[in-house]
């Protein structure tokens, strides 16, 4: 039988701040492992059903989703755009609808991209497990065996019992409160919802259809004027943003008389949280998780993780402490489920740390803002062997550049010149230009911005081969 999997590589992570932001949000992370959390999501599947997967995620991810996607070696993985978050029937929906236009109608495995799995051979036998009912116009959802009272879950109750120690699904409820979550506990009759699942890509549609018709609709009206871009399918923008955003809990699974609970037994954490993710780690003799460039004396239970400077620890128990290169967190362990309040206070007052990073990432490299005043801006720029950036022009300010590592091929004007290490050039103000890199190892170089207007949309773009047009190097 046929499997795609369909990647859910959404979403912000903001319990997950300050490592976790909105334009390189958890997924799009290496928090445990050299690979990120997304690559680890696909280097698990078989080997059989990799290649065929689909990925959904927003426009702004897209490079970040298509780069890491190369980075594992793999070539034939469709990536889907969301030009706005709609929730997860949607963009089922559009995975299940692209699918059927091809001619099949596989079984969809619908997994998260940053979630851990520690048991892969279980991982794969739980997927025949439910491939088993998928075959049979079951509606699959992964249930995880409670360990403890997590209020941060939703729950799936179990009903009747059937083969391959699944269950039919009897409900689903909300994130309980801590008296009610001991209850589900001790009744021992729930799980977890995972927010893993799988069934026909044929029955998907027609049950969303039979509930929720509005939205299949507005998802078929997307797909019908879906554009390929590149590595990337585009879908139809006015169609989609006028979706309703519903999640497939709601608008499905809680309705449908064919679902079925198959248990997920294979180490399952959704690293929702600083202590979840700390859970995950290695612990000291004192029960520390530590990482980067970090001192802890008389501490214990804690996770501290240093990202760019020396971070110290002395006499605290508990604590979470996350360094970055542009914000700090710490948080008491019994805390960390509140972090969004945090967020919500960086977005009233009109701050960016919950955006971005310092450090940048493009198609062609990425920069980091070393330096900042009121006139004047200093990145350090990194450019892939053989990427280039955008031909461009700026308004308001002038760039003069100094190679510090490899050399730049550089369009000034109507100049072409190669520009070495410790060789500079300047750029003044609406001069049209480029910056290549000819060589085999990475182009690093110190930018100097200076004028009354530093904005990255302070840009005019002539020719990109990365198909950009939103503001931005």
């Amino acid at each position: 039988m046929l499997i795609i999997p369909v990647i859910m590589a959404g979403g912000s992570g903001t319990r997950l701040w300050p490592m976790s932001r909105e334009l390189r949000p958890k997924q799009f992370q290496s928090l445990i492992g050299p690979e990120t959390m997304f690559q680890q999501t696909l280097l698990r599947l078989d080997d059989s059903i990799r290649s065929n997967s689909i990925v959904i995620c927003n426009e702004k991810h897209r490079f970040l989703a298509a780069e890491q996607v190369r980075g594992i070696g793999l070539n034939s993985v469709k990536i889907i755009l969301e030009p706005r978050g709609r929730n997860t029937a949607p963009a089922i929906a559009l995975a299940a609808l692209e699918a059927l236009n091809q001619n099949l109608d596989p079984l969809l495995l619908v997994l998260s991209a940053d979630h851990l799995i520690t048991d892969k051979a279980l991982f794969h036998q739980t997927i025949e497990d439910a491939a088993f009912f998928g075959d049979k116009g079951k509606m699959v959802v992964f249930g995880v065996t409670p360990t403890h009272a997590e209020t941060g879950f939703g729950y799936i109750q179990k009903g009747q019992s059937l083969d391959k120690n699944a269950f039919h699904l009897a409900g689903f409820v909300e994130k309980p409160d801590q008296k009610t979550a001991r209850s589900y506990l001790e009744k021992g009759d729930y799980f977890w919802n995972s927010g893993m699942f799988m069934f026909r890509a044929g029955i998907y549609i027609n049950e969303l259809g039979k509930f929720r018709p509005d939205i299949l609709k507005a998802c078929e009206q997307s797909i019908k004027g879906a554009v390929k871009d590149l590595d990337f399918i585009r879908v139809d923008k006015k169609s989609f943003e006028s979706c309703p955003a519903e999640s497939i809990d709601y608008a499905v699974m809680e309705k449908t008389e064919v679902g079925v609970v198959v248990p997920l037994q294979s180490g399952w954490s959704d690293i929702g949280s600083w202590t979840a993710l700390a859970d995950s780690r290695d612990k000291d003799e004192h029960g520390n998780v530590l990482q980067g460039d970090v001192i802890a004396l008389d501490t214990g239970n804690s996770l501290v993780m240093a990202e760019s400077r020396l971070v110290t620890a002395l006499g605290v128990q508990d604590l979470v402490i996350v360094e970055t290169m542009d914000a700090v967190l710490v948080a008491g362990k019994d805390k960390v489920q509140e972090i969004k309040s945090l967020v919500d206070q960086l977005k009233k007052a009109g701050r960016t740390e919950h955006i971005t990073h310092r450090e940048v990432f493009r198609p062609w490299g990425s920069f980091d803002s070393i330096d900042t005043g009121q006139r004047y801006q200093v990145k350090r720029i990194t450019v892939k062997p053989g990427a280039k950036l955008s031909v461009q022009m700026h308004h308001h300010r002038a760039e003069h550049w100094v190679v510090v590592k490899g050399t730049a091929k550089v369009q000034n004007g109507d100049e072409i010149i190669l520009v070495t290490e410790n060789q500079s050039t300047y750029i003044p103000v609406g001069q049209i230009h480029s910056l290549e890199n000819p060589g085999t190892i990475p182009l690093e170089l110190i930018e100097v911005q200076s004028g009354p207007y530093l904005g990255e949309d302070d840009i005019i773009r002539f020719e990109d081969k990365y198909g950009r047009n939103e503001p931005g190097n």
